[in-house]
């Protein structure tokens, strides 16, 4: 058996995990981010978590094949660089070397959202496509990309920003420096927004009361649970935010044509309220709507073990 070590960066976790060669996860190792600190530090941390998750699946640093890391910001596949990453402010840090003090493997570097999706294309809902789009609705819309098996990230290590293509020209801001982007309307930042919009100017909707239930949180989940309790404000919400989530993924399909586009992300919780309506308007406005095989719409199914799982495995998509 051969076995991998996955390392999500995030934000706000660091997380490490031993997986196999069957993509099982066998041990989880996470501690805090603790940003904003130095590289180095960070590093550190995550080598640390890497070498505890090995020892906790009883196993030596020997019977590790390779390190994969997935974090936020521009990589560099190819020299193991983090060019920049505005949310853990880092610029030109050689994250792969670092954590080569600490274990002598091979350490491969990519995108957080490009190794989410990868790990959907090996072990999840894209496995056995060719070519798949894997879009992520949180924060802010994550994209990756899987071209002929391989992950596409352009000419700098930049690219699948679907997030950051506009849908809505002269629309709400985008924490890009845009307006209109996809990100705006579609991510589930974008979708509390336009909730509280409603809220404010509609009063007695049930949204309010669901709000105030739940110690004055407004999340992605109020307007979908209004909407199944007939409050029309909240549907309109619920319909407008499914129109654009469906216009970007028309137009990412259009430039793509993946085997299959899959979403994933807190709001896809909602299951058939989102899939099916979503499907529907995208099989009217897709450009190959007459075509005998279309794009086929999935929800994402390993969750927060995308990263992870795609991680480990970034050693196999670099060969």
């Amino acid at each position: 058996m051969k076995y991998y070590i996955g390392i999500d960066l995030g934000g706000t976790n660091i997380v490490a995990a031993v997986v196999d060669e069957n993509y099982n996860i066998i041990t989880k190792a996470s501690t805090k981010t603790n940003r904003p600190r130095p590289a180095e530090a960070i590093a550190d941390d995550m080598a640390a978590m890497a070498i505890k998750a090995v020892k906790d699946a009883n196993l030596a640093m020997e019977d590790i094949e390779w390190v994969g890391v997935g974090t936020p910001g521009i990589a560099n596949s190819a020299t193991g660089v983090i060019e920049y990453s505005n949310n853990l402010g880092f610029e030109n840090t050689p994250m792969a070397k670092l954590i080569q003090k600490h274990i002598d493997k091979p350490v491969y570097i990519e995108n957080d959202a490009n190794a989410a999706a990868y790990g959907e294309f090996v072990a999840g809902a894209a496995k056995g496509a060719k070519n798949a789009v894997c879009i992520t609705l949180g924060t802010g819309v994550g994209g990756g990309i899987i071209s002929g098996g391989k992950i596409y990230s352009g000419s700098n290590f930049a690219g699948a920003e679907i997030g950051h293509t506009v849908i809505g020209i002269d629309g709400p801001q985008c924490s890009c420096g845009r307006k209109g982007c996809f990100e705006a309307y579609s991510s589930a930042t974008g979708l509390i927004r336009m909730t509280k919009e409603k809220m404010d100017q509609c009063p007695d909707s049930i949204m309010h009361k669901i709000s105030e239930e739940r110690g004055g949180k407004v999340s992605a989940r109020t307007s979908f649970d209004a909407m199944r309790q007939g409050d029309a404000p909240a549907k309109e919400v619920v319909d407008f935010y499914i129109k654009a989530l469906a216009c970007g993924i028309t137009n990412t399909i259009n430039i793509f044509q993946p085997d299959i586009l899959c979403i994933g992300g807190g709001v896809c919780n909602e299951g058939d309220a989102l899939l099916l309506p979503v499907k529907e308007l995208v099989a009217k406005e897709v450009y190959t709507r007459n075509s005998p095989k279309n794009t086929e719409i999935v929800i994402a199914k390993l969750g927060n073990d995308a990263g992870l799982i795609g991680a480990a495995f970034l050693g196999a998509c670099a060969k």
